[in-house]
C-alpha cells in the first residue's frame, strides 16, 4: 500500500511540475476543466433557477471532468 501512495505522490508532483513549467500544457488543462463546467451547465441550465445552484453545477462539472480524465 505504501508503494502505491509513493507512486501517486510522485505522479501528482510530476503533473504539478509540468503544469507550472509549460504554459500550453497548463492551458490545455484549464480548457478541459472549463469545458467540463460549460458542458455540465448547458446540460442542466434549465433546471437551475438561481446562482445559488452554481455549487451543484460546479460539483457536477468536477465529477464530469474527473470521469473524463480517468476514462481516457
Amino acid at each position: 500500500m505504501m508503494e502505491n501512495n509513493t507512486k501517486l505522490e510522485e505522479a501528482i508532483k510530476n503533473l504539478c511540475s509540468a503544469l507550472k513549467k509549460d504554459e500550453d500544457y497548463y492551458y490545455s488543462w484549464q480548457s478541459n476543466i472549463a469545458m467540463a463546467f460549460q458542458d455540465e451547465y448547458n446540460r442542466n441550465s434549465k433546471k437551475y433557477k438561481n446562482s445559488v445552484d452554481i455549487h451543484t453545477i460546479s460539483n457536477n462539472a468536477a465529477k464530469y471532468f474527473l470521469d473524463l480524465l480517468i476514462n481516457n
